[in-house]
């Protein structure tokens, strides 16, 4: 269900709001074709409409149209481009980046997927831009507005930096924005876990005798993987390109899911 749907009152001033800038174009318009246009409009937010129509007197040369007013509704959902759609879908090559995108940039990542993995990357660009304009276009004409969602990565740093960029620029609502943050900052409550993240923070703090025993063969462990052999090596790169491939798997999935809730609609 579209929530911005306008009611009788909002369409007649939309209409009336028509008429003035074709008659500020120098155009003469019908009442009835403004009425009509306005109700043809009535699915976007009033403000947004309105802000079209500023743009296209000052950007439209000759007679007000439609296409005009439309174009310029759309281009202001919030949607990236196509370049930088394709920037953020590549960031989701690194499991430890945490990354804000929308439905569409999914859904045509998923699109492009099989091509990148083969190595073509230009032409893996090529199939992601058509199949992300394709959808972008089918969720402009259906007047739904854009989603953006969260992909956490690995690393506990990138999430907060991702999170409150997308905050700052809009693209997440700022209460869903701090309760991300809120998640994503929770600080250990006991000695143990405090412990825990003074191995990464430097702060010293004795953990409980049996936790001890357990940091100590961590350490053995940490001591051991930089004494690991070549093989051993190349075994974690693999793991860790594995933990890459399962992490595209899930993108996917969510993906066919967003599908599969837009064909149900």
């Amino acid at each position: 269900m579209n929530t911005f749907e306008m009611n009788d009152q909002q369409v007649a001033g939309l209409a009336a709001a028509i008429c003035a800038t074709a008659e500020a174009m120098g155009q003469e318009m019908n009442p009835g074709t403004a009425a009509m246009m306005a109700e043809d409009l009535c699915a976007y937010p009033v403000p947004v409409v309105k802000v079209a129509l500023k743009a296209c007197r000052f950007e439209v040369k000759g007679k007000l149209a439609m296409a005009d007013i439309l174009q310029r509704v759309q281009t202001s959902d919030g949607r990236p481009g196509k370049d930088e759609a394709w920037a953020i879908a590549m960031t989701t090559n690194d499991e430890f980046e945490t990354v804000v995108l929308t439905d569409e940039i999914q859904l045509a990542l998923a699109a492009a997927k099989p091509i990148l993995d083969g190595g073509d990357k230009i032409g893996a660009r090529m199939a992601f831009i058509d199949a992300y304009q394709r959808f972008v276009s089918q969720a402009r004409e259906d007047a739904k507005p854009v989603n953006w969602h969260v992909s956490v990565g690995f690393d506990a740093n990138r999430r907060i930096q991702a999170v409150t960029k997308a905050v700052e620029m809009k693209r997440i609502p700022q209460e869903h924005g701090k309760k991300y943050l809120a998640d994503l900052s929770v600080e250990p409550v006991t000695e143990d876990g405090r412990a825990i993240a003074g191995l990464l923070t430097g702060a010293v703090t004795r953990p409980a005798p049996a936790l001890r025993e357990k940091l100590q063969l961590v350490k053995d462990s940490m001591l051991q993987m930089r004494r690991a052999s070549a093989k051993r090596k190349d075994q974690i790169r693999i793991d860790a390109a594995n933990d890459l491939a399962n992490r595209r798997a899930m993108l996917i999935q969510q993906a066919r899911e967003v599908e599969e809730q837009r064909a149900a609609q």
